[in-house]
């Protein structure tokens, strides 16, 4: 069925009445739109939107807000970490919502969202007023192109005016390493504290601070000199302190030098005491880096006492995060492949490793009777030197 034309009176617009899918209950369901010109325009567009619907590509006519399209959006994604959908849920409810949420969608347009990112690096800074940074700007971009990319593909939308606008740009973040010389110095600091496995195991296996946390005895085997990652120790606000999956799933095994394994010893020498002396207060989790009691290390508390000690230590300011970074850029620099260090970090492809570490990466310039696979790039995993 087409529908049909009909105009009320006099100069009113024509209005055209088509039909929709039908309702989950089989009930005939039918919209009107209106225009002006002549009855061959209204045809035209009557026309259009048959066609439309017979392809399967109408939008049908809604008064969804860019607001309620978020939230429903958000609540689909239940796929995500706890602590990834909390951030989402800041995004979304801190900036996108109060500034683009009124919106009717299919009335949102391309200059609307520009508007938006220039307000924001101006004055986005919900705390004070002050400015975004870029990288900040751009995870809005990214959260809010693929809620409309939802809308779109729910046929709330024909196009995501998302795709219109140009992402804003973020300056690369420059990684801060230690050299050996002062990794070295770093790991004699923090000897006798209950920082030193941590950030021994940091310097030499590259491990994050949240897959740090989750080690358990278990997961060693002394005598293969090897520790798994198993899981990670995350915080947010909803479900407090919980263990998850490794990020991106990447559970892995990672060979342990003699540094490393000599201060895993003298560890589980200290935590036996303290289990002696608390007796049935210390609360046994299994837990490598673990709190004085035996229960689960808050991530921020641990990263506190870092920066109260670094500080104080006249070391050149870093983050605990610049351990990860100072692992795998020793291993680059003595030449290890690229994909063995993305196996050794966990990163989700070899692409993130050689886009963070592009700059310590050696040049190869191989002659024309000289293989690329041939040069130093292509070491084994069993070159990694973890010492």
């Amino acid at each position: 069925m087409k529908g049909s034309i009909f105009k009320r009176k006099g100069n009113s617009p024509w209005t055209i009445v088509y039909e929709l899918d039908r309702g989950p209950n089989g009930k005939r369901r039918r919209a009107w739109t209106t225009i002006r010109g002549s009855f061959r325009d209204a045809q035209r567009k009557q026309s259009e939107l048959v066609q439309k619907r017979q392809s399967g590509t109408n939008v049908e006519p809604n008064r969804m807000t860019v607001g309620k399209l978020l939230d429903r959006w958000l609540a689909t994604k239940t796929d995500l970490a706890a602590k990834t959908h909390e951030r989402y849920a800041e995004i979304v409810n801190v900036h996108l919502k109060p500034n683009l949420g009124h919106y009717v969608l299919e009335k949102l347009r391309p200059l609307d969202v520009d508007d938006y990112y220039a307000r924001s690096r101006a004055t986005g800074r919900r705390r004070d007023g002050g400015k975004l940074a870029a990288r900040t700007v751009l995870q809005h971009h990214r959260v809010l192109r693929e809620a409309l990319q939802q809308a779109v593909r729910w046929r709330l939308l024909t196009a995501n005016p998302v795709d219109a606008v140009t992402a804003p740009r973020a300056a690369r973040s420059q990684v801060n390493a230690l050299d050996e010389a002062d990794a070295a110095q770093v790991i004699h600091f923090f000897a006798g504290t209950r920082l030193e496995l941590p950030i021994t195991l940091a310097i030499t296996t590259g491990m994050r601070r949240g897959e740090l946390l989750g080690l358990r005895w278990q997961d060693l085997d002394a005598d293969a000199r090897t520790l798994a990652v198993r899981q990670s120790l995350e915080h947010t606000k909803v479900t407090g302190l919980a263990f998850k999956s490794p990020k991106a799933g990447k559970g892995r095994r990672i060979d342990l030098g003699s540094i490393a394994l000599d201060a895993l010893r003298r560890h589980r020498i200290a935590q036996v005491k303290e289990k002696l002396l608390l007796g049935s207060a210390y609360q046994d989790g299994d837990l490598i880096c673990a709190a004085p009691d035996g229960k689960p290390w808050h991530p921020d508390a641990m990263t506190a006492a870092y920066r109260t000690l670094i500080k104080d230590s006249g070391f050149p300011k870093t983050r605990f995060h610049d351990l990860r970074h100072t692992h795998a850029t020793h291993l680059l620099r003595q030449g290890i492949s690229p994909k063995v260090v993305a196996e050794r970090l966990g990163h989700a492809t070899v692409a993130m490793t050689l886009d963070t570490y592009s700059h310590v990466l050696p040049v190869c310039k191989p002659t024309p009777r000289r293989r690329l696979t041939a040069c130093c790039c292509r070491r084994s995993r069993r070159d990694v030197r973890t010492d």
